[in-house]
């Protein structure tokens, strides 16, 4: 059991903070891209950034604007320090945060993502500050809400509590820390990657 998880909490030496109590600093950057591929490799060459790690294409059943509803994404994911770079491309035409956002052929940013233990705690907090509740994903201990903040700070915040997630996320940042420059994309396959 590594060290950071003997507390019986799901911390993690990347995000966890003292202050405020049970939360986590800001880990992730998301960006709303047009073409995943080719924006993971710009982000590499331009930043040095990598590898980033493409997933394959997911169906996520969640509540959309209070309603049940799914939405086809796939994402990219490479560490850079402390700050994860997740870029994001819908696969379909039905509404979600992401849709509303995209801005054709630019790469903006969408969202910063917090993790927290106390995700009730956490969604309170921002619904009694005024913020809406856009999207929530709620399966099986997997957790994610995306609030409206974009009014205040220009970006949505999205709050995640998942120790699975945690687990996905070191990985990926050990591989990003031992990166040698080969292969800055990796499409992820069940025997490793291979690349575009």
């Amino acid at each position: 059991m590594a060290e950071w998880q003997q507390e019986g909490r799901p911390a993690h030496p990347l995000f966890e903070q003292a202050w405020p109590e049970g939360d986590y600093r800001f880990f992730q950057l998301g960006f709303v891209v047009d073409d995943l591929l080719d924006a993971a490799a710009r982000w590499a060459a331009v930043f040095g950034i990598g590898p980033f790690h493409v997933l394959a294409p997911i169906e996520q059943a969640w509540t959309f604007r209070g309603s049940p509803s799914a939405v086809n994404i796939q994402v990219a994911l490479a560490q850079a320090g402390p700050v994860q770079i997740e870029l994001i491309k819908q696969h379909c035409d039905r509404p979600s945060p992401f849709r509303e956002w995209s801005r054709r052929g630019v790469s903006s940013i969408h969202q910063l993502a917090t993790v927290t233990h106390d995700y009730d705690g956490r969604r309170r907090l921002l619904q009694d500050r005024g913020y809406e509740l856009t999207a929530e994903i709620d399966v099986e201990g997997y957790r994610v809400g995306y609030f409206d903040t974009s009014a205040d700070f220009g970006f949505f915040t999205e709050v995640v509590a998942s120790t699975q997630v945690l687990d996905q996320l070191g990985r990926i940042s050990r591989a990003c820390a031992e990166w040698d420059g080969t292969d800055p994309v990796r499409i992820l396959t069940r025997d490793g990657y291979r690349v575009p």
